[in-house]
């Protein structure tokens, strides 16, 4: 009841600027915009000749508004998935496609069967004030602390997954956030979050720049976790470089009283030559990972469990991507991630078609490699396709 209450007061918020105003300008600024897609996913399993195939149409809208100091946006996504793999895994996929993990339940499951499911996921819903170098932001957004472009330690609030890669907007999360621009690049920040298990992420961030490279340090509270981090973003001999790294001290709970603190950081660098070949590596280390087999079980790669402190079940992964423009219109990309202890791996061909301004076509392959009970091997090879149209 709490979340009802409270998504309704956000948009009692923002409809009651509306109304306090008479003629049509003094309704601010609005607008819309959103894309249509098709995704097809072929799936071959690991030890298997039998392909199998899931379709997921989607529709994303974002509305946005502006009047004077004040703003809001509100944006989701209507997808319909269906075929086979939803009917050999149902009901699991579409439960757990239902889930919501903010304070707000803003997930609704419309209608599924044994072989589809169509639900809506809003994750934006908030209403920003600005005044002079002061920014809040209330309700369901992203607070973006990450630096590194695969792996994020200091995304304490809202963890993205490399492997998703047909979420660009990324999660959101329900938080309050308070920013203060104290310089052209810099700025102080205090975030507070609640998730849908009421439990509290509070932490401060400040950001500024030195030496012509960009800091940024961290402290706070994540769940039971105190948590201290930094992160760097700069340039050596054109090269970009950047890194994060943050330390977990667990503060035990009713199950795990005993503190059990660990360490994850994340490195980065990547290169445009002028031919426009673009080669990227990064590297993960987490010091509560395993130097044996990093088997997740049935949770497919982190699922939805994965936060700053769980990026790899491993104690160090590597990634490596090169990246070519074909021609104006096609970009051709080939990624890889190595877990070096147990031997398993990803790899992941992709290219971009550009057909008209506002329709594209994207192929990709996600291709996982290695023995039993490694931490890639017991996924088997994926194909997708996806036609979008952006409005």
């Amino acid at each position: 009841m709490k979340r009802i209450i409270f998504f309704f007061l956000l948009i009692l918020i923002v409809t009651n600027g509306f109304s306090q105003k008479k003629t049509k300008a003094d309704f601010g600024t609005f607008s819309a915009n959103g894309h249509l897609q098709y995704l097809e996913n072929v799936w071959l399993e690991p030890d298997s000749k039998q392909w199998q195939t899931m379709g997921v149409l989607t529709n994303r809208l974002d509305f946005k508004w502006y009047k004077g100091a004040f703003s809001a946006h509100v944006g989701g996504r209507n997808t319909l998935n269906f075929g086979q793999m939803v009917y050999a895994y149902y009901p699991h996929l579409g439960e757990f496609a239902a889930i919501d993990y903010g304070l707000m339940d803003l997930t609704f499951d419309w209608a599924s069967d044994s072989s589809y499911y169509f639900i809506t996921n809003i994750d934006r819903a908030n209403v920003n004030f600005t005044w002079k170098n002061l920014e809040v932001v209330v309700g369901r957004q992203r607070i973006n602390w990450g630096i590194n472009l695969v792996w994020n330690p200091n995304d304490i609030f809202n963890t993205f997954n490399y492997f998703d890669f047909d979420y660009v907007e990324r999660p959101g999360c329900d938080a309050l956030s308070v920013q203060y621009y104290t310089g052209t690049t810099s700025s102080v920040q205090l975030a507070w979050k609640v998730d849908s298990d009421h439990r509290h992420t509070i932490a401060g961030m400040y950001k500024f720049n030195k030496w012509n490279y960009d800091f940024q340090l961290l402290g706070g509270m994540m769940k039971n976790d105190i948590v201290l981090g930094g992160g760097w973003s700069g340039q050596i001999k054109g090269a970009g470089f950047n890194g994060e790294v943050t330390y977990f001290h667990h503060t035990g709970g009713l199950c795990d009283p005993e503190p059990n603190p660990s360490l994850v950081m994340s490195t980065g660098a990547n290169y445009t030559f002028p031919s426009s070949f673009y080669l990227h590596g990064s590297l993960i280390y987490n010091s509560d990972g395993t130097t044996g087999n990093a088997y997740l079980g049935n949770i497919f790669l982190g699922g939805p469990n994965m936060n700053a402190k769980t990026l790899t079940p491993a104690r160090m992964e590597l990634f490596g991507e090169m990246a070519y423009q074909i021609s104006p219109l096609i970009r051709g990309n080939v990624a890889g991630i190595l877990n070096p202890y147990d031997g398993s791996a990803f790899f992941g061909p992709s290219i971009d078609i550009s057909l008209t301004d506002n329709i594209g076509l994207f192929l990709i392959g996600q291709l996982f490699f290695g023995d039993k009970q490694t931490e890639y091997g017991d996924y088997g090879q994926m194909l997708y396709g996806r036609l979008k149209w952006s409005f």
